[in-house]
């Protein structure tokens, strides 16, 4: 008879720890799954998926406003918050059943209740304070936005987790932060007609992005009525009978009525055992593992955001497959963190992959920049300032693709397709070689054929 209760315990229900549930289970493990809040993690639940839902309600007024160079009369055009909402908790409700059926369906028991760590093979369930003994243990358990530095007041802010529970759209809302979710959700509430500020620290938007890139977006922004309150932070937030009062480190006095705090997230290990058991964390709270996301506890594994590696969901996904392959599937899987897609769902979008032109510089000498920019073909009849760019690195010595970089409608999609190539070591002649599809704009991905150089200026005197 066995000693353990399940052969894996996982504890957290989100992408990659339902992933690693139903691999497991699929190779005849004993699999036990605890959730502490609902099945789909953030990206189902209060990320990914109702954020872009938001994001596509955001664009339809610029498709309206497009129509009428199209030869389209419309009337004047009302947005509901009320349906929005109604409509984006329907989908996430059916999403996360759709979740806990597929866990079902694999044979994966799903335990409603936050779960703890006693020992390396050791679970406490805290809703029953039953004991369940595994023989491995994986952590998956996310984490959670904060609202950094403190500062007086910080309680009227919000974060992503709120704004999905809003009664009202915001009339006008100040987003701190100038990340992923920072931008997206400055673009959402403009594109949904509210007053929109986004005050960051630094000079540019998307820190660690090609410069081209966060230059083009911050002027996009600008355009679509967003102000940037660049180098400058929030010093304070006051309630008023109008609305927030939020004073900022220049002495600048904004009113809204939402502040959302977008300035970063934290692991959420917390209170789950883990010092008294000997696993590793790092200074920020983040699950420290090797490349097969193994603890220093060989019997407990971590994947996803709790490690802090590549916070991205579809990341969390591979890693919870490969931990699965190698620990119940005999097939020792390690995840590439290198090359990774990826995508922000501002508007316009972007999509990118690889280095940017510095890092590439940095790493690979000399490099050959391609790059164009250009209104997209709708534009031109509709009457749109939108504006394409796109980039390819090119390390110079070897003629690889070394980073692609898009900022355009549909770049999401565009990057996913990108990435197989530059994923398998694609050169700037394969690139040349394909066949354009026309007329795109995907199709300026092959046909920039001169590099571009950057002028230098003239010496006078």
């Amino acid at each position: 008879m066995s000693d353990f209760d399940v052969d894996l315990f996982v504890i957290g229900a989100g992408s990659g720890g339902v992933r690693a549930a139903r691999i497991a289970a699929s190779y005849g493990a004993r699999v036990m799954i605890a959730e502490e809040y609902r099945v789909g993690g953030t990206c189902v639940i209060r990320g990914c998926v109702p954020k872009k839902l938001m994001v596509y309600a955001g664009r339809f007024v610029d498709e309206f406003e497009e129509a009428a160079g199209f030869g389209w009369t419309l009337p004047e055009p009302r947005f509901d918050w009320n349906t929005l909402m109604t409509n984006l908790h329907r989908e996430v409700d059916r999403l996360e059943g759709i979740y806990r059926a597929n866990l079902e369906k694999a044979g994966v028991e799903i335990v409603d209740s936050r779960a703890v760590i006693v020992d390396p093979h050791t679970v406490r369930i805290l809703k029953t304070g039953q004991e369940i003994r595994a023989r491995y243990i994986l952590l998956a358990v996310g984490a959670h936005p904060v609202m950094e530095p403190a500062i007086p007041g910080g309680e009227l802010g919000i974060t992503s987790n709120e704004v999905f529970h809003l009664k009202e759209l915001p009339r006008r809302i100040i987003v701190v932060g100038a990340g992923y979710i920072a931008v997206e959700f400055a673009g959402i509430f403009a594109g949904l007609g509210s007053e929109v500020t986004l005050v960051h620290r630094g000079d540019k938007l998307l820190r660690g992005f090609d410069e081209d890139v966060r230059d083009a977006l911050a002027e996009a922004y600008r355009g679509r009525g967003i102000t940037l309150a660049l180098e400058r932070t929030i010093h304070r937030l006051d309630k008023r009978p109008d609305g927030i009062a939020a004073t900022l480190s220049d002495g600048t006095v904004l009113m809204a009525d939402q502040v959302l705090v977008a300035t970063g997230r934290r692991p959420n290990t917390s209170n789950l055992g883990l010092e008294q058991v000997g696993v590793s964390i790092d200074e920020v709270g983040a699950v420290i593992v090797d490349g097969y996301s193994q603890t220093v506890i060989p019997s407990i594994y971590a994947v996803g955001d709790v490690t802090n590696r590549a916070n991205l969901t579809p990341v969390a996904i591979r890693e919870g497959h490969a931990f699965a392959d190698t620990v119940f599937g005999d097939k020792p899987t390690m995840v590439d963190h290198e090359l990774i897609p990826t995508a922000v769902f501002s508007t316009p979008e972007i999509g990118v992959i690889g280095c940017s032109e510095a890092a590439a510089r940095a790493r690979c000498g000399e490099v050959d920049i391609y790059k164009t920019s250009f209104r997209p073909m709708k534009a031109t009849v509709s009457g749109s300032a939108e504006r394409v760019l796109m980039k390819l690195v090119v390390e110079k010595a070897t003629d690889k693709v070394v980073g692609v970089h898009i900022m355009a409608h549909d770049a999401g999609e565009m990057i996913q397709l990108a990435g197989i190539a530059v994923t398998m070591g694609a050169t700037k002649a394969d690139f040349d070689r394909t066949i354009a599809v026309h007329p795109t704009a995907a199709e300026e991905l092959v046909t920039m054929r001169t590099p571009f150089v950057v002028k230098k200026p003239v010496a006078v005197g």
